[in-house]
């Protein structure tokens, strides 16, 4: 018998003999990506003794006294939870929890495929910000690390932070900051090739969400030169009197240049275009850019600016996508992040530790450095045991690891 699949114009299943086109990715994921797998045999009644009762009772009764010891007889310090309420997902906006799972068990799958961590994806029937954090206090202790996922700007920057106030354990958005550490490593590589020091470098970012916010604080904090972030209305500079309470904070950090007006008027001259807002960029402000500039283009599917015309004008071309070089993609940085933080038991992600993870991300590339190899692929090896070891030996040198 032919095996079934579903057919995505209903919601009935068909067949290889029907005239239905047969669709991979619907056959790929029918039954889900992931399932529970244990770890020790029950064979007999004795195996069955040891891992449930009344063996079990002895472990629990140790944890009892000492809590400590969850992390060295339960899978807690090898799980992360990967959080989402379904309203920014991908490209396909607030799609609602269900319609996340597919990519929440595909982002535990990749935790599992790159760093070796287990994950499990969580996704919630609510958007207010307080219930979320209530919610993954709530569910911490079976946890070592959260990272949250697809949850719309500006309360992806609230529930980050009140999280990470009440819980000892690492909160990632991966969206925010994995986005970001990718971003520095293929930026400094790039400025490597051309001969330039990162505080060389101006900056123009086109999206002032999660991921325009984040990689903007955080090139600054690695010492880029200067970061205009511009929105749909242009500039974020501290004239417009429109901003939110995240935007404001932006515009006092970036634009040193106090450059306003549309994205356009700031990537004269500028040295760096990074997308991350989906449009498009007309090819005249391209052309504007500095001899020997930088282009990230990374929206999906359609970048900001098309690699045939990027190329026209920049030195080192990358985007979200993986049919071109240098593809930015955060499956480079998160697994291997907190395989580093699990395995040190940190009690956060610092600053430090993302930029170790650049560094080392970095590094990777070595003397393969091209002007189409900036940032390693996602299947290249060295890739999660570099990470890993630079983030552990960071979080050891800036105090959060526990052993």
């Amino acid at each position: 018998m032919a095996a079934e699949i579903v057919n995505p114009r209903s919601d009935s299943t068909t067949d290889s003999t029907t005239d239905e086109p047969f669709d991979p990715a619907f056959a790929l994921h029918r039954g889900g990506k992931m399932a529970v797998q244990a770890t020790v045999p029950i064979r007999d009644k004795d195996d069955l003794s040891l891992a449930y009762t009344p063996g079990v009772a002895k472990v629990c009764s140790a944890i009892a006294e000492n809590p400590e010891l969850v992390h060295d007889y339960t899978w807690k310090s090898q799980v992360v939870a990967v959080v989402t309420d379904g309203t920014a997902v991908l490209g396909l906006g607030d799609i609602g929890p269900e319609a996340s799972l597919p990519v929440m068990e595909g982002k535990a799958i990749l935790f599992k495929q790159f760093g070796g961590v287990d994950a499990v994806p969580i996704a919630l029937a609510t958007t207010d910000a307080d219930e979320i954090v209530e919610t993954v206090v709530r569910l911490a202790p079976s946890f070592g690390g959260v990272n949250l996922e697809d949850i719309s700007a500006p309360r992806c920057f609230e529930i980050e932070r009140k999280l990470q106030e009440r819980l000892d354990i690492p909160v990632f958005h991966d969206d925010q900051h994995g986005t970001a550490v990718v971003t520095l490593a293929a930026l400094r590589n790039a400025a490597k090739l051309s001969g330039r020091e990162l505080g060389d470098l101006r900056a123009v970012i086109s999206g002032a969400g999660a991921a325009g916010v984040a990689i903007a604080k955080f090139l600054l904090e690695a010492g880029l030169g200067d970061v205009a972030v511009a929105d749909r209305k242009g500039i974020v500079s501290r004239d417009r009197e429109d901003l939110t309470e995240v935007k404001r904070e932006l515009a006092e950090l970036t634009n040193r240049a106090g450059i306003s007006g549309p994205l356009e008027s700031a990537l004269a001259g500028a040295d760096v275009f990074i997308g991350v807002s989906g449009g498009t960029v007309p090819e005249a402000a391209v052309a504007s850019m500095a001899p020997g500039a930088f282009v990230f283009a990374m929206a999906n599917p359609n970048p900001e600016v098309h690699p045939d015309i990027a190329h026209k004008y920049a030195a080192v071309v990358a985007t979200g996508r993986s049919d071109y070089p240098n593809q930015i993609n955060n499956v480079l940085a998160f697994p291997g992040i907190f395989a580093g933080a699990l395995q040190v038991r940190a009690s956060r992600i610092t600053e430090g530790m993302k930029i170790a993870a650049a560094n080392a991300l970095a590094d990777v590339v070595g003397e393969e450095l091209a002007a189409d190899y900036v940032i390693p692929s996602p299947f290249d090896e060295r890739v999660a045991p570099a990470v890993t070891a630079a983030v552990a030996a960071a979080a050891r040198a800036e105090g959060v690891a526990r052993r």
